[in-house]
Protein backbone atom coordinates (compact mmCIF):
# COMPACT_ATOMS: atom_id res chain seq x y z
CA UNK A 1 0.00 0.00 0.00
CA UNK A 2 1.40 3.38 -0.98
CA UNK A 3 1.20 6.56 1.02
CA UNK A 4 -1.12 8.55 -1.24
CA UNK A 5 -0.47 11.95 0.35
CA UNK A 6 3.28 11.44 0.09
CA UNK A 7 2.97 10.46 -3.59
CA UNK A 8 0.79 13.49 -4.38
CA UNK A 9 3.26 15.78 -2.61
CA UNK A 10 6.14 14.23 -4.57
CA UNK A 11 4.46 14.82 -7.96
CA UNK A 12 3.41 18.37 -6.99
CA UNK A 13 6.90 19.36 -5.91
CA UNK A 14 8.65 18.08 -9.02
CA UNK A 15 5.98 19.64 -11.26
CA UNK A 16 6.67 22.98 -9.59
CA UNK A 17 10.41 22.49 -10.03
CA UNK A 18 9.89 21.68 -13.71
CA UNK A 19 7.96 24.89 -14.39
CA UNK A 20 10.76 26.83 -12.68
CA UNK A 21 13.28 25.03 -14.91
CA UNK A 22 11.15 25.80 -17.98
CA UNK A 23 11.19 29.49 -17.07
CA UNK A 24 14.98 29.49 -16.69
CA UNK A 25 15.45 27.72 -20.02
CA UNK A 26 13.09 30.08 -21.83
CA UNK A 27 14.77 33.16 -20.34
CA UNK A 28 18.12 31.85 -21.60
CA UNK A 29 16.78 31.36 -25.14
CA UNK A 30 16.44 27.57 -24.98
CA UNK A 31 12.84 27.47 -26.21
CA UNK A 32 12.55 23.85 -27.30
CA UNK A 33 14.07 22.64 -24.05
CA UNK A 34 11.78 25.01 -22.14
CA UNK A 35 8.77 23.48 -23.90
CA UNK A 36 10.00 20.01 -22.93
CA UNK A 37 9.98 21.08 -19.28
CA UNK A 38 6.54 22.66 -19.72
CA UNK A 39 5.36 19.22 -20.81
CA UNK A 40 7.08 17.61 -17.82
CA UNK A 41 5.38 20.05 -15.45
CA UNK A 42 1.92 19.26 -16.78
CA UNK A 43 2.65 15.53 -16.93
CA UNK A 44 3.67 15.47 -13.29
CA UNK A 45 0.79 17.54 -11.92
CA UNK A 46 -1.60 15.29 -13.82
CA UNK A 47 0.16 12.28 -12.31
CA UNK A 48 -0.54 13.75 -8.86
CA UNK A 49 -4.21 13.78 -9.85
CA UNK A 50 -3.94 10.19 -11.08
CA UNK A 51 -2.62 9.15 -7.66
CA UNK A 52 -5.55 10.93 -6.03
CA UNK A 53 -8.03 9.28 -8.40
CA UNK A 54 -6.75 5.69 -8.47
CA UNK A 55 -4.94 5.51 -5.12
CA UNK A 56 -1.85 4.03 -6.70
CA UNK A 57 1.37 4.95 -8.50
CA UNK A 58 0.64 6.47 -11.93
CA UNK A 59 1.60 4.61 -15.09
CA UNK A 60 4.92 5.26 -16.79
CA UNK A 61 3.36 7.19 -19.65
CA UNK A 62 4.14 10.58 -21.14
CA UNK A 63 0.84 10.82 -23.01
CA UNK A 64 -0.95 13.73 -21.37
CA UNK A 65 -4.32 12.77 -22.81
CA UNK A 66 -4.03 9.21 -21.50
CA UNK A 67 -3.05 10.21 -17.98
CA UNK A 68 -5.60 13.06 -17.91
CA UNK A 69 -8.24 10.48 -18.75
CA UNK A 70 -7.03 8.27 -15.88
CA UNK A 71 -7.25 11.28 -13.57
CA UNK A 72 -10.83 11.89 -14.76
CA UNK A 73 -9.93 15.42 -15.90
CA UNK A 74 -12.55 16.88 -18.20
CA UNK A 75 -10.37 18.95 -20.53
CA UNK A 76 -11.99 21.86 -22.32
CA UNK A 77 -11.16 22.69 -25.94
CA UNK A 78 -8.41 25.28 -25.22
CA UNK A 79 -6.76 22.92 -22.71
CA UNK A 80 -6.88 20.06 -25.22
CA UNK A 81 -5.42 22.23 -27.95
CA UNK A 82 -2.57 23.36 -25.71
CA UNK A 83 -1.86 19.83 -24.54
CA UNK A 84 -1.63 18.79 -28.19
CA UNK A 85 1.08 21.45 -28.63
CA UNK A 86 2.94 20.25 -25.52
CA UNK A 87 2.85 16.66 -26.80
CA UNK A 88 5.00 17.68 -29.79
CA UNK A 89 7.75 18.85 -27.47
CA UNK A 90 7.83 15.86 -25.13
CA UNK A 91 9.42 13.76 -27.87
CA UNK A 92 12.41 16.10 -28.12
CA UNK A 93 13.99 14.99 -24.87
CA UNK A 94 13.50 11.33 -25.61
CA UNK A 95 13.83 11.01 -29.38
CA UNK A 96 16.09 13.65 -30.96
CA UNK A 97 15.05 12.67 -34.50
CA UNK A 98 11.68 14.31 -33.71
CA UNK A 99 13.26 17.65 -32.81
CA UNK A 100 10.44 20.19 -33.20
CA UNK A 101 10.76 23.74 -34.44
CA UNK A 102 11.36 26.31 -31.72
CA UNK A 103 8.45 28.64 -31.04
CA UNK A 104 8.87 32.37 -31.64
CA UNK A 105 9.74 34.56 -28.64
CA UNK A 106 6.11 35.72 -28.51
CA UNK A 107 4.73 32.18 -28.67
CA UNK A 108 7.13 30.78 -26.08
CA UNK A 109 6.03 33.41 -23.57
CA UNK A 110 2.39 32.60 -24.32
CA UNK A 111 3.10 28.87 -23.90
CA UNK A 112 4.92 29.42 -20.63
CA UNK A 113 1.99 31.44 -19.32
CA UNK A 114 -0.48 28.77 -20.47
CA UNK A 115 1.60 26.10 -18.75
CA UNK A 116 1.60 28.03 -15.48
CA UNK A 117 -2.15 28.57 -15.71
CA UNK A 118 -2.82 24.90 -16.48
CA UNK A 119 -0.53 23.83 -13.64
CA UNK A 120 -2.45 26.09 -11.22
CA UNK A 121 -5.80 24.81 -12.50
CA UNK A 122 -4.80 21.17 -12.02
CA UNK A 123 -3.07 21.86 -8.71
CA UNK A 124 -6.34 23.31 -7.33
CA UNK A 125 -8.02 19.97 -8.07
CA UNK A 126 -5.78 18.32 -5.50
Amino acid sequence: MINILKQIDYWQKIAESDIDTASILVSSGKYVEGMFFCHLCIEKIIKALVVKQIGDIPPKSHDLFYIANLAKIDLDVPQSEFIQILMKYQLEGRYPEYFPKAPSPEKINEYLCLTKNLYQCFNKML
